[in-house]
């Protein structure tokens, strides 16, 4: 008998920004639309389901849409009320996930407005595909 073999390969083709700031998302959310002129919206909630008999885990979402280039931002939240996002990333508060083409000069400037902020401790560019729970990170 045959056997057919299905390999899946997840779709990390996105820049990875992690940030530790100890505010509550929206907060955070409020200072970096009013520092960086972006447009974050509250959206549904990222939901992963760790297990199949247990309620899926929600995390606070965010999005910015740029029609130039056609570019999404999506900032969610590490950390919810059951657990973190991403276990092995615990010193971290939320990520940005931006999904299409950005050029290196909008990233740094990205990257450098979000360390301005006073309350960012820091941020900084992640490779997803290091991570050991980088499959939580695919919306």
């Amino acid at each position: 008998m045959n056997r057919t073999y299905l390999k899946l390969t997840l779709d990390l083709d996105f820049i990875l920004i992690a940030i530790t700031a100890p505010l509550k998302d929206y907060v955070l959310c409020h200072k970096i639309n009013t520092r960086l002129n972006t447009q974050f919206e509250k959206i549904d909630d990222h939901e992963i389901f760790f297990n199949i008999d247990e309620p899926a885990w929600s995390f606070s979402k965010y999005y910015f849409f740029v029609e130039q280039g056609e570019v999404e931002y999506y900032l969610i939240s590490n950390r919810s009320s059951d657990g973190l996002l991403v276990p092995e990333m615990g010193n971290v508060d939320f990520f940005i996930i931006i999904k299409e083409f950005i050029d290196k000069e909008d990233l740094n400037y990205l990257i450098n407005g979000l360390n301005k902020l006073p309350d960012i401790q820091v941020a900084a560019k992640i490779d997803p595909t290091k991570l050991k729970s980088k499959e939580n990170l695919v919306i």
